[in-house]
């Protein structure tokens, strides 16, 4: 299990390379909910403090081989910018359903893009199959403790900008943040409440929760949802032991909901979120009455990384 201390050392080695995002207040007829803006990170998205944090914690002699990836997009992202910022060659696979604008960010940051099928258990066997010939350091996207470690350092300062918060709503995909955030929250401020976003489509997370063991949904289900960065098919081992820990809840939103929360955002909060990111803000407008909690609620934007035609659709709409 990833401890305090753990994602204390990953803020060190974080600082002058993640942006320290602020909470931003909004009131809404809902209430008032403090944003934590993660899409204004360098990458577009949280993702950077996890890959990043990984990738600093290998010895110089693994960073000369390289590293490898696999990723839907943002953490593709994460792990091609933190490997040319330490001077390491990048490989990732990708789905070949990621959005376009991902998979041309990554390879704009100098990675090497292998492009596999939709399922996620398929590009995790590329990777493993690429690292083992090629001898590279594999970078999970979400099931490792130094990732879980880098993405925590968002709770950190979420905790020193509001201590009193009373809950905080994190999307999750394969697990990493919610793994982190709830880690860094519970050992510092136990009363906070932390549940978990997803798409009803990609509702995995719920589904192990409520089960009290993992449980796995087929691609073809999972990659329904407009919420790319949602589409994994299970949350991880490491992920789930921590989530069955810390965590309090799951929220389940609609794809409507979803798509009216990045409307929203754009045009209450003048942020540009992908579906992905929106989740959180989605169940606070729609869901607020699941969530046993007051009045000091932070919902993370955990990032922005949209087609701008998709964004057009959606404020026309």
């Amino acid at each position: 299990m990833v401890t305090l201390e753990r994602i204390r050392e990953a803020q060190q080695r974080l600082r002058g390379v993640a942006v320290r995002t602020p909470l931003l207040a909004i009131s809404l007829t809902q209430g008032e909910v403090f944003l934590k803006p993660e899409n204004l990170q360098p990458i577009g998205s949280f993702k950077l403090r996890g890959a990043y944090n990984k990738i600093a914690s290998l010895s110089p002699q693994q960073r000369s081989r390289g590293v490898i990836a696999y990723s839907s997009g943002n953490h593709a992202q994460g792990v091609a910018y933190a490997a040319r910022a330490m001077g390491c060659k990048a490989t990732i696979v990708m789905p070949s359903n990621s959005p376009a604008l991902k998979l041309e960010k990554t390879k704009s940051l100098g990675a090497e893009v292998v492009i596999v099928g939709p399922s996620s258990d398929e590009r995790k066997a590329r990777a493993e199959e690429l690292a083992c010939e090629r001898g590279l350091a594999l970078i999970p996207p979400y099931d490792d403790e130094a990732i879980i470690a880098g993405q925590g350092t968002a709770g950190l300062e979420i905790l020193e900008d509001l201590p009193d918060l009373e809950a905080v709503l994190v999307a999750v995909g394969g697990g990493g943040m919610i793994s982190g955030i709830a880690t860094a929250i519970k050992n510092l401020h136990p009363a906070t409440r932390v549940y978990g976003v997803e798409s009803e489509l990609a509702a995995k997370g719920k589904a192990s929760f409520e089960a009290g063991h993992r449980v796995t949904f087929p691609a073809e289900e999972t990659s329904r949802t407009i919420a790319d960065g949602l589409r994994t098919q299970s949350v991880g081992e490491c992920n789930f032991e921590h989530i069955q820990k810390y965590v309090d809840g799951f929220v389940s939103v609609t794809e409507d909901e979803i798509r009216e929360s990045v409307r929203r955002l754009a045009l209450d909060a003048h942020l540009i979120a992908e579906p992905s990111g929106a989740v959180p803000f989605a169940a606070f407008l729609f869901h607020r009455e699941e969530l046993a909690a007051g009045d000091r609620i932070v919902a993370i934007v955990s990032g922005g990384n949209i087609a701008p035609e998709m964004l057009q659709e959606i404020l026309a709409s």
